[in-house]
C-alpha cells in the first residue's frame, strides 16, 4: 500500500471519528452546568466601554 493511500484511509475513517469526538467536546463544553455565567459575560463584553445609556442612543420621534 501506498504512503499516500494508507493515510487517505485513515483520515477518512480516524480523523472523522476524532473530529465528531472533538464536536461533541466542544458542545458538551458550551452547554455544561455554571457556565452561563461566563457566557453572559462574553455576549455582555462589547458593551462594556459604552459610553451612553441605550435609550439615549435612540432617535426622538418629533411632534407636530
Amino acid at each position: 500500500m501506498e504512503t499516500y493511500s494508507f493515510l487517505r484511509e485513515l483520515a477518512d475513517s480516524w480523523g472523522l471519528l476524532a473530529m465528531f469526538v472533538l464536536f461533541l467536546g466542544v458542545v458538551a463544553w458550551v452547554f455544561r452546568p455554571g457556565s452561563r455565567k461566563m457566557q453572559d459575560d462574553a455576549a455582555r463584553s462589547i458593551f462594556r466601554n459604552d459610553s451612553r445609556p441605550a435609550e439615549a442612543a435612540k432617535p426622538q420621534a418629533k411632534e407636530a
